[in-house]
């Protein structure tokens, strides 16, 4: 049994990873991935480069294309669309566009890895039985993101919440073991964020906020596939005209991520 730890280098994953580097979690990981959608904030990278270097089992980089930013401003220009849901100006008061991107830019790359891992030649089945463990991050309160692998050789397998811990509990056993608290792991420009994180991007994050602003830009008028004016904020507003009050924020737009593969 091949055990595949999915990497997000956020709370989560990275306490998941450290964790069983230190064996309180077994069996000792075969490896780690991380699915690279060239649009994480730098302080994604460098937790990345942390865990390579404190964990003993291999982390594997992988990447679809030229990546998911890339990929959403070819669509700008014509291409297939990537994927992001981003939220649209309609006639019926707004909606958002299909995600695809996670499927696109997350599972598959990861699942690639794994059949070369596995030596499987591209277009040669999987195995009849089980045949991989893939670790996903997903604390306690965010149980409603579990869901089974679709492919029938690999099983999910949630260990914080067979250890029955939290968010909160992954950042306590962080501090107690003297690591610094992570950074959300999502794209910079997901429409995705709530209030809080887009507020704290403008405040401490220069970089990423000036992409969003830029990218928030290049989407207003419409991608392949829709000719709609597209926001990344829910208020259909230009971002930097968006109030980023809390007491007005959305619920948690990760619960949708059904797959467990973002934000962790």
């Amino acid at each position: 049994m091949l055990n595949v730890l999915s990497l997000g280098a956020g709370v989560q994953s990275t306490a998941l990873a450290l964790m069983a580097a230190q064996g309180e979690i077994e069996p000792m990981p075969d490896c780690a991935i991380f699915a690279d959608t060239a649009a994480e904030p730098k302080h994604v990278y460098d937790q990345l480069d942390f865990i390579q270097a404190n964990v003993p089992f291999p982390v594997y980089r992988v990447m679809e294309g030229e990546g998911l930013e890339k990929a959403t401003i070819r669509s700008i220009q014509g291409a297939r669309l990537a994927g992001p849901p981003f939220f649209t100006e309609s006639k019926g008061g707004g909606g958002m566009l299909r995600r695809q991107c996670t499927r696109e830019y997350k599972i598959t790359p990861i699942q690639q890895k794994v059949r070369e891992l596995l030596g499987l030649k591209k277009g040669q089945r999987g195995p009849k039985e089980i045949a991989v463990c893939q670790w996903i991050g997903i604390s306690m309160d965010e149980m409603i993101r579990m869901k089974p692998n679709p492919t029938k050789w690999i099983l999910n397998r949630w260990p914080l919440v067979e250890i029955q811990m939290y968010r909160y509990d992954c950042l306590r056993w962080m501090r107690e073991h003297g690591y610094e608290e992570p950074g959300k792991s999502a794209c910079y420009f997901c429409p995705y964020h709530d209030n809080s994180t887009w507020q704290n991007m403008m405040d401490h994050d220069p970089d990423s906020w000036e992409r969003a602003v830029k990218m928030d830009e290049l989407i207003r008028n419409g991608v392949r596939g829709t000719t709609e004016k597209l926001y990344l904020h829910r208020s259909m507003q230009p971002l930097t005209e968006c109030d980023f009050d809390p007491a007005r924020d959305q619920f948690d737009m990760f619960d949708n991520e059904c797959e467990g593969m973002c934000g962790v």
